[in-house]
């Protein structure tokens, strides 16, 4: 073969390949526009059916040289990559993802700026029994400087039986003791019909693991501009927390701080799984404050500074857990919350490391 027609033929090549780059292009168009027919009708995007159809229909009209092997495996990239194409198509649809929106989302709660890069506590008693146990938990967590108070007056438990929370005169103590001592109130909301008068008592609607996915919740909580604190369900997926957050910011209320607190795995040694991985994750997916619930996630006092601070190393703007004047006779998760004196350590231990690590 000479010179003259090895040049030839690259640029028969060169052409062909422009031909198929054209082609694959027009392919990409016409699968986003059935991905936006699908996302109308409500369907699932990938089909197998359609796809082995399609496969066969190639494999029909091959004609080689290449083997039906290879042009299976050239095809099914193919359709992977236009999948992928739709997929992302949907992401950047999503009002709380970071293409939407690149830069950090930071809420303002009486003063604390969360999401803008500093370290943010969330402290205080599982449920609101009284108002002397309350008082004395916000006394401590006051003289700590911290400034977001929880505490659970509505408390959806796995049994009937279990202590259900005093309600709305749990979040009026909750009030009167956090106006006391300049706190700001986060508190679960577990009924639509309730939102309206959480507003007068709560700065921060909590929408809890067991609620992640109630849908009339969200909508209600996205109906009002008050920061809602979104925990994670015990069995979802990161794409449905996002999608749930969604919903909340879909009407309106884009003051959200999503809340991992562990998911439910075969592991027993502690109550959940800290799933530590879906801190980046969802710093990367979202433009939202992403916390961390160390309580409810190990259920164990003696994780809590450990897991605390591989929750900030790995980037989150917040921890979570619980304090109790005494928990040995706490109504609700008596083995998971932290005393007076262990939660002034735990304080301590984590000034500390957030000093080593700046």
């Amino acid at each position: 073969m000479s010179v003259n027609e090895l040049e030839q033929l690259r640029m028969k090549l060169d052409n062909v390949n422009l031909q198929i780059l054209e082609l694959v292009n027009l392919r990409a168009a016409i699968v986003q526009q059935i991905g936006q027919l699908k996302n109308k009708q409500g369907m699932k995007k990938f089909d197998p059916v359609r796809e082995r159809e399609m496969l066969n229909h190639l494999i029909q009209h091959n004609n080689g040289p290449f083997e039906n092997s290879t042009i299976e495996h050239i095809f099914k990239e193919i359709f992977k990559a236009g999948l992928e194409l739709i997929e992302d198509d949907d992401k950047k649809e999503l009002l709380v993802s970071r293409k939407r929106k690149p830069e950090n989302t930071v809420i303002n709660i009486k003063g604390e700026s969360v999401g803008n890069g500093s370290t943010h506590f969330v402290m205080g008693p599982c449920a609101v029994e009284s108002y002397e146990q309350v008082r004395e938990v916000a006394k401590a967590v006051k003289n700590q400087g911290i400034k977001l108070f929880r505490g659970g007056a509505f408390k959806p438990r796995t049994s009937p039986y279990d202590f259900q929370g005093l309600g709305i005169e749990g979040l009026q103590i909750l009030r009167t003791v956090a106006d006391e001592f300049d706190l700001a109130v986060v508190s679960e909301i577990v009924n639509p019909a309730h939102i309206e008068i959480a507003l007068e008592y709560v700065d921060v609607i909590q929408i809890g693991a067991r609620n992640m996915q109630n849908f009339e919740l969200l909508k209600a909580a996205g109906d009002v501009q008050k920061p809602v604190l979104l925990k994670r369900g015990l069995s979802a997926t990161i794409s449905e927390f996002i999608n749930a957050a969604e919903y909340i910011i879909s009407r309106g209320n884009g003051n959200i701080i999503l809340c991992e607190r562990g998911i439910r795995t075969y592991e027993r040694a502690t109550r959940n799984t800290l799933d530590i991985s879906a801190v980046p994750i969802l710093k990367q997916e979202t433009h939202l404050p992403v916390m961390v619930d160390v309580t409810h996630s190990t259920g164990r006092r003696d994780l809590l500074i450990p897991t605390a601070k591989a929750a900030l190393a790995i980037g989150a703007d917040g921890v979570m857990a619980e304090v109790h004047p005494d928990p040995a006779v706490a109504l609700s998760d008596s083995a998971q919350q932290m005393d007076i004196p262990m939660f002034e350590h735990f304080m301590q231990e984590l000034e500390k490391y957030t000093s080593s690590i700046r």
